[in-house]
């Protein structure tokens, strides 16, 4: 069975060296997870590659950049110009995960993140075998903020609630 690295080294180490990541199953719906989270990253100077058929059928975007259906068209753009995907980013049930893991392998991503309560060891044993970092049942973002500075002492950094008077209203 494959092992989820709980280690903060590796966490480190995998959103360190992973700096391009395809987002399977990014909404384009700005109050969805993968929508935040993507954001989140592209904001913290990630490049994100949405990978969503609906949004790539209607040739549209997420995010700022343009949407594809699979990861093999994701990644012969990305290659087109130069880069690679490092890394890829599941928003998808753990049933739909053998597929993509495949395609991972396939396109020689160097990792394949399952969000928060997605599992599939079968896919993540082949892809380990296949050389790349499997990390299940986490989410990128979090991870990120936990370790890069973006949380702060009550949990998140977001300074909407403060003990300090604003200097400027909001209103």
């Amino acid at each position: 069975m494959p092992q989820t690295p709980d280690t903060i080294s590796t966490l480190r180490d995998v959103l360190t060296r992973c700096r391009t990541l395809a987002v399977v199953g990014l909404s384009p719906q700005w109050h969805r997870p993968s929508y935040f989270a993507a954001k989140y990253m592209q904001a913290h100077g990630y490049r994100i590659v949405p990978v969503n058929p609906l949004v790539a059928r209607e040739g549209g975007s997420i995010l700022g950049e343009r949407a594809y259906a699979t990861l093999h068209e994701a990644d012969a753009a990305v290659r087109a110009e130069g880069g690679r995907i490092d890394m890829v980013d599941c928003f998808r049930k753990s049933e739909d995960i053998p597929p993509l893991a495949d395609e991972a392998v396939a396109i020689a991503a160097r990792c394949l993140w399952l969000q928060l309560g997605v599992f599939n060891d079968a896919a993540a044993e082949r892809a380990e075998a296949d050389g790349l970092q499997v990390i299940q049942n986490r989410c990128v973002k979090i991870e990120h903020a936990r370790l890069f500075g973006g949380l702060g002492w009550a949990g998140v950094n977001t300074r909407v609630i403060s003990a300090k008077r604003p200097t400027v209203l909001p209103y």
